[in-house]
């Protein structure tokens, strides 16, 4: 399938590029992608929560008071789960929430994704990614020839300077390496803009 190459200053068309349909042609399925996703999340999830147990709770081992006589339940600790200030009983614990999901599905959840875009006439190709000079107006008034509320340019290689210099106010640009190229950052973003170079190596990846 054959789309315009944009030049990326002005978005003006500047040539034609041929897609390949078994990459950005797909019928999209969102049961592919929803699966990535949660691994994806799942995968940089902390897992740092955790809670003191009755033998980590700090406090006296001496009983409260006595077995019997007393009319009050029968009570051995004050650091049992029952009493303020005690352990807790199946607490979280410091754990990963990663789950594994084998390299053939996470590779087709990233063809459907460009494949959605794509479809929904939300994925361009420009043939460069640069502006004349670090100038944060310049790169603004770029974006909003877009019109997208957020924007994901995908690159490869480096990042240009002018761009990167540029671009630290511009909430609604985000920039990935074709390197980094994963479904959850297209998915949640309006429109997608790969470069020409970045092209290649997506389709060489991906083949």
């Amino acid at each position: 399938m054959k789309v315009n190459v944009l030049n990326f200053v002005d978005a003006t068309a500047s040539g034609e590029v041929t897609l390949n349909k078994d990459i950005f042609g797909l019928e999209a399925r969102e049961d592919i992608l929803h699966r990535v996703i949660r691994w994806q999340l799942a995968k940089r999830r902390l897992g740092t929560r955790k809670t003191k147990t009755i033998s980590e709770v700090s406090g006296t081992t001496k009983k409260p008071h006595a077995q019997k006589g007393t009319g009050r339940a029968r009570l051995g600790s004050l650091r049992v789960v029952q009493c303020r200030g005690g352990g807790i009983a199946h607490g979280p614990v410091v754990r990963s929430h990663e789950h594994s999901l084998n390299k053939k599905f996470r590779k087709l959840g990233l063809k459907h994704a460009l494949s959605a875009k794509q479809t929904a006439n939300e994925l361009l190709i420009v043939n460069n990614f640069d502006i004349d000079a670090p100038k944060t107006a310049l790169l603004t008034k770029t974006v909003a020839h877009y019109n997208a509320r957020n924007l994901l340019v995908i690159y490869d290689g480096e990042l240009p300077v002018n761009v990167g210099l540029a671009a630290c106010n511009i909430h609604k640009l985000d920039m990935l390496s074709e390197a980094g190229l994963n479904v959850y950052d297209i998915v949640r973003h309006e429109k997608v803009i790969i470069t020409a170079d970045a092209l290649k190596k997506i389709e060489e990846r991906l083949a």
